[in-house]
């Protein structure tokens, strides 16, 4: 079992940056890529990032390509989200995720473990 925590959401301007932080027990973190998701009211979960289990490898979806970086530190189990140039349309519940597979990232199925998600509200 891996249990993870996210924090780090708030209200921000249009325009201006929030670190989200996902904080890993259990199971050995460095063994699963990590990921981010987000749910906006009424839309389906869509990936946002992912990143190897070393960190050498990221990906991200198109919409935050350039304004997003997914990191990870292995010494404090922890895996973070720095989002910049934030919009209104980032607007959403961001969640952690862990998966075993190294394959179809971008896929809610493909994640064994979630966070309870933590709220990113972006005003214009």
């Amino acid at each position: 079992q891996v249990q993870l925590v996210e924090s780090g959401g708030g209200l921000v301007q249009a325009g201006g940056s929030l670190r989200l932080s996902c904080a890993a027990s259990g199971r050995t973190f460095s063994s699963y890529i990590m990921g981010w998701f987000r749910q906006a009211p009424g839309k389906e979960r869509e990936f946002v990032a992912a990143i190897s289990w070393s960190g050498g490898n990221t990906w991200y979806a198109d919409s935050v390509r350039g304004r997003f970086t997914i990191s990870r530190d292995s010494a404090k189990n922890t895996v973070y989200l720095q989002m910049n140039s934030l919009k209104p349309e980032d607007t959403a519940v961001y969640y952690c995720a862990a998966s075993s597979q190294t394959m179809n990232l971008a896929l809610v199925g493909t994640y064994d473990y979630w966070g309870q998600g933590t709220q990113v509200t972006v005003s214009s």
